[in-house]
């Protein structure tokens, strides 16, 4: 019987049925379009069905053998049985075109007049079977699709059938290949286990979230150095009386140690109305912005799943190269949700705006009116908000996404040498403040070394002339002569190396409390590292000390390293990189 089951999602009564056979399938099913079974054509399309019925009976089969053996199979196995699937998947797709030539007869002998077939345009069908095989994803440039039956639809709209895309505000082909790719490249060998969701923005997706998991009155703990966008989304939206009354406690600090107290002092803070039902829940950014600090995630995931507490974890400065939270063996260590702006290294190129969020399956998406481990339909981040908010990633950037991820390695990995070079240059002059934890005696190097997988910092730091006594005057000239070599551009993640002032643009939402509490001044500058020369960078950074800050401070150009050995630390440090990469697995 479940093999009849598995099979009678073909039937277009897969919802009301009562047959018993694959032969009776075949035959209500021509019975379902009034095509007479007795008949030439009826008696061809009958055995066709029930060869399609048995197929899908077969490869039903052969999903539940594959479940139950991948894990035992040896390389050569693994190879074989990829291969032998992906020929079986050109042989259906050829099935499948060869039905075109038939239903394109029969269309093409309906005699519509001009101005319809104008109106309809060109069946897709005829045309989109080939697609299947691009090398790269199809663009999707669709708003909408079409069906086959109303049961399968009916099905669609409930979120059973999963080939039937109904209105690309909700799912697209391009952007769900984005999806499959970026569960693959974060979770490895736990992909099955989570589902990712797009969106047209790194904010709308932490807007979702957020939307998704807190309730009325919730209590948010949320670590200390995060994107500005996303803290005033949370203090001026979410924690207003007037919206959701949200309470946020701020958490300072990298360690367990530190994050423990906070929370154990929430949990006293607010016990009464934990009492009445409100929930803690964990925010934290890692590496954080502007100054590119991690974070123990594994340690604080655990504590905060030990407690009961749902942990969101934004890493979009270094995921999915330099850290990889959902490939935690232990579970605890892993954050619940997962999310990040691709605007930035993901893409790479500036040329696309877009947001994502993964976690596990259940959490992201249960079909209507069923409930998976204890979350009921409607508590899924898919039907909760995504269906509902509109914020879908369309297929154009969902491509640009796509391609763009495929440099990501090497881009990331010339990113570490230069920042590296660049911190450790800054950090020669005495007189200048560089906030990098790849610098040894920085506080956080530590955890970045324990919780990195190639013990890389990311390339994202700030450096400020607080300790210079530069006056704000001089400090605006000279940022304004940095150009050309670097990028005055506000966002972070791109090709080219780009600077901003905090303090003025991406955390311009903090008042002067919270930006001190954040480590955040008027001189401070947050460097989002590029794969440009790093000695040119370095050249035209100290031309600009001698132009604007040498006339009021004399001699503090003088204070950096020799120009003449930026060479030797550009290549000392290219090659430890290297090592480094290949000693932490890079190459396994």
């Amino acid at each position: 019987m479940s093999t009849l089951n598995n099979t009678k999602v073909l039937s277009p009564k897969r919802n009301s049925t009562t047959c018993s056979s694959i032969e009776e399938l075949a035959i209500e099913q021509l019975a379902y379009f009034q095509i007479n079974p007795n008949s030439a054509y009826g008696e061809t399309l009958k055995k066709a069905a029930i060869d399609i019925y048995t197929a899908q009976s077969d490869i039903s089969k052969l999903q539940e053998i594959t479940n139950d053996t991948v894990g035992k199979l040896d390389a050569s196995e693994k190879v074989a049985y990829f291969n032998a699937k992906r020929f079986m998947s050109f042989q259906i797709a050829k099935v499948l075109e060869t039905l075109q030539g038939p239903l394109k007869q029969t269309y093409q002998s309906l005699e519509q007049s001009d101005a319809t077939l104008n109106a309809k345009g060109p069946m897709p069908l005829f045309n989109n079977i080939a697609a299947l095989f691009s090398a790269t994803p199809v663009i999707a440039r669709t708003s909408t699709y079409d069906y086959s039956c109303t049961e399968w639809i009916d099905d669609a709209f409930n979120g059973k059938e999963s080939i039937h895309h109904i209105y690309s505000r909700s799912l697209n082909p391009t952007s769900m290949a984005l999806g499959t790719h970026m569960v693959h490249l974060e979770a490895g060998k736990y992909a099955n286990e989570y589902t990712a969701w797009n969106f047209n923005s790194g904010m709308a997706a932490i807007d979702a979230l957020l939307s998704n998991v807190l309730s009325y009155q919730d209590i948010l703990i949320v670590s200390r150095n995060i994107y500005g966008g996303a803290y005033q989304l949370i203090e001026d939206f979410f924690a207003k009386k007037n919206k959701m009354d949200i309470q946020v406690v701020w958490f300072d600090g990298y360690t367990l140690e530190d994050f423990k107290p906070v929370m154990d002092n929430a949990k006293e803070t607010y016990k009464d109305e934990i009492k009445n039902g409100k929930k803690i829940h964990i925010y934290i950014e890692s590496p954080c912005n502007p100054h590119g600090y991690m974070l123990d995630v594994p340690a604080i995931c655990k504590y905060s799943k030990q407690n009961g507490y749902m942990v969101m974890l934004d890493g979009t400065v270094a995921t999915p190269f330099l850290i990889k939270p959902l490939q935690e063996e232990d579970e605890e260590c892993r954050p619940d949700f997962l999310f990040h702006s691709y605007t930035k290294d993901i893409t790479g190129s500036g040329n696309a705006i877009a947001g994502g969020i993964i976690g596990k399956n259940s959490l992201m998406f249960v079909p209507k009116g069923e409930k998976v481990d204890g979350i009921n339909w409607d508590e899924s981040l898919f039907w909760n908000v995504y269906y509902i908010k509109g914020a879908f990633l369309n297929a154009d950037a969902a491509f640009e996404i796509l391609s763009g991820m495929k440099t990501l390695n090497l881009r990331m990995t010339q990113k570490c040498v230069n920042t590296l070079v660049l911190a450790k240059f800054f950090n020669s002059n005495p007189e200048m403040s560089v906030i990098c934890n790849a610098i040894e005696n920085n506080e956080n190097n530590a955890i970045m070394k324990k919780v990195s997988k190639y013990k890389l910092a990311a390339p994202l730091f700030t450096i400020d002339f607080e300790k210079a006594g530069v006056s704000d005057s001089a400090f605006k000239k000279f940022f304004d002569t940095l150009a050309p070599a670097f990028g005055f551009q506000v966002s972070l993640g791109q090709i080219n190396t780009t600077l901003l002032c905090p303090a003025f643009t991406s955390h311009s939402e903090l008042d002067q409390d919270a930006l001190l509490k954040a480590g955040i001044y008027k001189t401070t500058m947050r460097i989002s590292v590029g794969n440009e020369n790093p000695k040119e960078l370095i050249k035209h950074f100290i031309q600009s000390i001698k132009l604007m800050i040498d006339p009021e401070k004399p001699g503090f150009s003088d204070a950096f390293m020799p120009i003449n050995d930026i060479d030797k630390l550009y290549e000392e440090t290219y090659i430890e990189v290297q090592k480094q990469l290949i000693e932490n697995g890079y190459l396994n």
